[in-house]
């Protein structure tokens, strides 16, 4: 399986940045795809991510109202929409494909599944 990510970025505070994924290299037929983010000396955290059997969306709390994840166009993509970025959201993104949110969006278990290079995010106030 490989993920393949593009966007990212810095920004000032306020701005907005789009992430994508393409996923390859599997057939399962349904699967759970997101992305969690993780900063220098801090735990992994769950940002975002729904399920091709129609489970989610979900977003950690720290961006709701502010993300949005959504299907893209090309099969077996996802995109996430970075609106109203705040310094504490500078991280190294990393798009994730399980099969299901679960383990994509909980610190507290291990991931097991797959992930991209990571792209970086950099707000600054």
């Amino acid at each position: 399986v490989q993920l393949v990510e593009s966007g990212g970025g810095s920004v000032q505070a306020g701005g907005s940045l789009r992430l994508s994924c393409a996923a390859s290299g599997f057939t399962f037929d349904d699967y759970a795809i997101g992305w969690f983010r993780q900063a220098p000396g801090k735990e992994r955290e769950g940002v975002s991510c729904f399920s091709t059997d129609g489970d989610g969306p979900y977003y950690a709390d720290s961006v709701k109202g502010r993300f949005s994840v959504s299907s893209g166009a090309a099969r077996n993509t996802a995109i996430l929409q970075l609106d109203n970025l705040k310094p504490e959201d500078t991280a190294t993104y990393y798009c994730a494909l399980d099969l299901s949110c679960r383990p994509i969006m909980s610190s507290q278990l291990d991931f097991y599944g797959y992930r991209g290079q990571g792209t970086q995010v950099t707000v600054s106030s």
